[in-house]
């Protein structure tokens, strides 16, 4: 092993050394935070067996999200902020998962960044390449690594921005029938919401909680459209602000925009219907046809060698 090699394993290894310690630091600075602000304001407290109680948590608790916290606020430090606004919409696109925040997909970037780099170096390394060798490897795997994530939450909101674009027409339906049925716009979407389960129905639901909490229907709106990013929703949801700006009826709204969302719906089948062949045709000639080939003409070119040349096979 090179002089060199081991120049960028030494650095790899002082600097997941650094990182391990500054989080450390972090973490202890945060609890001795914590405790103080308790013992500030906490006079008397029952006696507890604080040794118990963490033992009693989960590996991911007590270890793992800690440090990944301790990470996030590292993070937020080094990362440009246009990042983690984009980072957090696609979070609120994605649902909002419980347990993510911006600054943890952050930490997770930096750590998959300088793990994946660590890791080709040890690979490398362990194979008996050169430094030049090396370097290649080590800066493909760091960002293959820091690109993971992002990847991850994106397809993470795309498919819920499919679930909820799929399932709007025929929640759509279920408004419309229940407002000619004589509910309110507000009644209609609660039994919607009811009875309707899926991403769109929680949007819902925490559209209709805004609007009990004081903000207006049209701003809650708005914020739902913002919050899913789908185009049909959009369109509808701009509908229904025009007929409630306007005085126009509801229910003729709901009508004819039930109705448009029917026949998006059946275009947009059409049109992958017709996108089908065109995704088959190169498998079809790289995996299917090189095989029916040596099916088909094999044999009869192993009959014309041995007839023409005499050779036995």
């Amino acid at each position: 092993m090179s002089d060199l090699v081991l120049s960028f394993a030494m650095v790899a290894t002082f600097g997941a050394v650094t990182l391990a310690v500054s989080a450390v630091e972090v973490t202890l600075a945060e609890r001795r935070r914590t405790v103080r602000l308790l013992q500030a304001q906490v006079h008397s407290v029952a006696p507890t067996n604080m040794r118990e109680q963490e033992l009693s948590q989960s590996f991911l608790e007590r270890i793992l999200f800690p440090f990944v916290g301790a990470m996030g606020s590292m993070a937020r430090r080094v990362t440009p902020m246009g990042m983690l606004q984009r980072i957090e919409h696609k979070l609120v696109l994605a649902g909002s998962p419980a347990g993510w925040t911006a600054e943890r997909i952050a930490a997770l970037k930096l750590m998959a960044l300088v793990g994946g780099s660590m890791f080709a170096l040890l690979l490398g390394a362990l194979g008996g390449k050169s430094a030049s060798g090396l370097l290649g490897p080590a800066v493909l795997f760091g960002l293959c690594g820091f690109i993971a994530p992002d990847a991850i939450l994106s397809g993470t909101a795309r498919r819920r921005q499919e679930e909820i674009q799929k399932s709007l027409p025929d929640t759509l339906d279920l408004l419309t029938i229940s407002v000619e049925a004589g509910l309110g716009f507000d009644a209609a979407l609660a039994h919607v919401m009811h009875h309707v389960p899926g991403a769109l129905s929680q949007e819902i639901g925490r559209m209709l909680q805004e609007v009990q909490l004081g903000m207006s229907r049209v701003d809650a709106l708005r914020r739902l459209s913002d919050r899913t990013d789908v185009e049909e929703l959009r369109g509808f949801i701009l509908a229904v602000i025009q007929a409630d700006i306007f005085g126009i009826g509801v229910a003729k709204v709901l009508r004819a925009q039930a109705k448009e969302l029917r026949t998006k719906r059946r275009q947009r089948a059409e049109r992958k219907a017709m996108q089908t062949p065109v995704k088959i045709l190169f498998p079809l000639i790289f995996c299917v046809l090189p095989a029916l080939f040596v099916v088909i003409i094999g044999p009869g070119a192993i009959r014309m060698v041995e007839n023409f040349f005499g050779i036995a096979t």
